[in-house]
């Protein structure tokens, strides 16, 4: 996605009153947020919003209550948020005892997404993997009633990979045709040109979501949901990314909004509304690189969500 400017830039000069986010009054870029309020959360049936990951040390006064050890990150992420995914498997297979441990640690209806581990789609590529893939899997069952979608996370191929998106689709459909059964999978690319009616046709024809993702080089959602049916399974799965190059320019700590992101949400609700309508599950998830902070970026999708939706009751009337 490009950059947004902020309503109200203008000519050089003219400097615009800086954008409060939701974070009780915070102003963007101007010192610490307070502590996230649980109060704040927004009840909306079949969308589960989280954060990637919940083992960020920045959030410790902000999001997590000072002196909170990272032991006790996990319980107190769930008290806010009734999913979360794991970001941490991209990089290796958890342990079957480290699975154990997330579920003894959430509440009944917490919800694990997680990604699969890179050996397979950015090493290997689909092939020769499946002792991976099985290693994996038989970890990550022991969740049960807890386990959501895996998430299979393909890098942007340049065509050394992949000379022609076929030959991608080549190399997918067997592999999504043997997966096992009895898991809820979701496909992202990074190649916008990828995202067609023959990748559509196959997700949806095996019931794997599409991940839709708010990304620097991906096409706007708006666009992308006027242009297809973005609905391939039962549920959805949505990863708000952000640039992390940009942020990271930026800071150093990931503990407070940096980026208005209410141009987007007021984007990206309408499409969420739409997908909800057709009765489907909303996963959705904030990286901290979105705009600085994850469990912010939340607070501002629950207001945008509230004024649009108070918005067009009074319009009805």
């Amino acid at each position: 996605m490009a950059p947004v400017a902020p309503p109200g830039a203008g000519c050089a000069g003219n400097k615009p009153a800086p954008r409060r986010s939701s974070t009780r009054g915070f102003v963007a870029g101007a010192g610490t947020p307070p502590l996230f309020n649980s109060l704040d959360k927004l009840a909306i049936p079949n969308l589960r919003l989280g954060t990637s990951s919940w083992s960020s040390e920045d959030w410790v006064g902000t999001f997590y209550p000072p002196g909170t050890s990272p032991a006790d990150f996990l319980p107190e992420y769930a008290k806010h948020f009734d999913t979360v995914e794991v970001d941490s498997t991209f990089y290796r297979s958890p342990s079957r005892s480290m699975v154990k441990n997330w579920r003894e640690r959430t509440p009944p209806g917490f919800v694990f997404a997680a990604k699969v581990p890179q050996v397979i789609t950015h090493e290997k590529i689909l092939e020769g993997c499946s002792a991976e893939l099985k290693e994996f899997l038989d970890a990550m069952g022991l969740l049960g009633d807890k386990l959501g979608p895996l998430l299979f996370q393909f890098p942007y191929f340049n065509r050394k990979a992949f000379a022609r998106a076929e030959d991608f689709m080549a190399r997918l459909e067997p592999f999504l045709s043997a997966l096992p059964v009895g898991f809820s999978y979701a496909v992202e690319v990074r190649n916008k040109g990828w995202i067609a009616p023959r990748l559509l046709d196959l997700l949806r024809k095996k019931k794997i979501a599409l991940a839709l993702i708010d990304h620097p080089w991906m096409t706007l959602i708006s666009e992308l949901a006027s242009k297809f049916d973005l609905i391939t399974a039962g549920f959805t799965y949505v990863r708000w990314l952000g640039d992390r190059k940009g942020i990271e320019e930026k800071t150093k700590h990931l503990d407070r909004i940096l980026v208005n992101r209410e141009r987007e949400m007021e984007m990206w609700i309408p499409a969420i509304e739409k997908l909800l309508k057709a009765n489907v599950t909303v996963y959705g998830y904030f990286n901290n690189h979105y705009a600085g902070y994850a469990p912010g970026s939340i607070a501002l999708f629950r207001e945008v969500w509230q004024r649009m939706r108070s918005g067009a009751a009074r319009r009805a009337v």
